[in-house]
């Protein structure tokens, strides 16, 4: 009697051990797959040859509810730290993530793209992108709702990011005039993955900046239009940004205090960002101040204060 009860002991210990060394190297493997290393990049150059791409496709399929669910999902499981959950739920509608190491700062990213885009190009959605910052919690997001239609704004936000920690790059995938009926201007609809992603982030709480240019010709005298969208919850982070502007030595028109055009009172991101009292701020900047590179790198890092404000 005494040796069956040895021997049971035995074959249970036995099991245990079996469960305990499985369960770590499942583990093991589980946490090398999600750490594994990351491929070093330019991040602004990866931005704009993916805007490059933007321009020579100008292709944009309207995405199901159920599609633009999914990636925003993904994305906001992705600010929570739950990547591998994060991974099955993109891996859903052909979404994955990669990490990035940024050659020029160092820092480094997690990029959630297309998996069905092609080196050639064939196979994209016009969904767009998203890159996060991995060196801090989410604070932040930065906009680029219309790549290479307003031109350079997508090496802006690139710039954004890159000079903030805790920030979340969200890049619409397609030229504005793609699609019909208006379909991939996303910052006046709602039907949209880039709305989706964005009304993910707005939800966790995180204030938002939103990139727009204009032709210097269209409205003169300005090199700036600053407002807080539809409601006043910006409003104080965006007088931030006018005074650092201006101390920089731009001209900046205020929507709260005097008659700007493209003052993005109907852009439905700001729209959803008031309904939930989170702060957002709309930005047009002219030509000059996105084309060239000295001012662009000024136009940032004003941004890029904003961003640490919030943080």
């Amino acid at each position: 009697m005494r040796v069956r009860v040895v021997i049971a002991a035995a074959v249970a210990l036995a099991a245990a051990l079996a469960v305990m060394i499985l369960t770590t190297g499942e583990s093991r493997d589980t946490d090398s797959a999600l750490n594994g290393s990351a491929a070093t990049v330019d991040l602004r150059e990866r931005v704009r040859e993916f805007a490059a791409g933007v321009a020579e496709r100008r292709v944009h399929h309207e995405p199901t509810r159920a599609e633009r669910g999914a990636v925003a999902d993904g994305v906001g499981l992705l600010l929570a730290g739950e990547r591998e959950r994060a991974e099955r739920r993109l891996r859903e509608v052909g979404y994955a993530v990669t990490a990035l190491k940024d050659r020029e700062s160092g820092r480094s990213y997690l990029e959630v793209a297309d998996a069905r885009e092609q080196a050639d190009g064939s196979g994209t959605r016009g969904w767009g992108r998203v890159y996060l910052d991995r060196n801090g919690a989410p604070g932040w997001s930065v906009q680029v709702p219309h790549p290479v239609a307003d031109l350079d704004t997508e090496l802006l936000g690139a710039e954004v990011l890159r000079g903030a920690p805790g920030g979340v790059l969200i890049l619409a995938g397609a030229h504005r005039d793609a699609g019909e009926t208006d379909a991939a201007d996303v910052a006046h609809r709602t039907d949209t993955v880039f709305h989706q992603i964005v009304r993910e982030t707005v939800r966790r709480g995180l204030p938002g900046l939103q990139l727009h240019g204009f032709a210097d010709d269209s409205v003169p005298g300005f090199d700036a239009l600053v407002s807080s969208g539809s409601g006043g919850h910006g409003e104080a982070a965006a007088k931030s940004l006018v005074a650092d502007l201006a101390r920089q030595g731009f001209a900046v028109c205020r929507a709260w205090s005097q008659r700007c055009r493209l003052e993005g009172r109907t852009n439905e991101q700001g729209i959803v960002a008031e309904r939930y009292e989170v702060p957002f701020v709309h930005v047009e900047f002219n030509r000059d101040s996105r084309r060239n590179p000295a001012l662009r790198s000024r136009t940032a890092s004003a941004l890029g204060g904003i961003a640490q404000q919030w943080r």
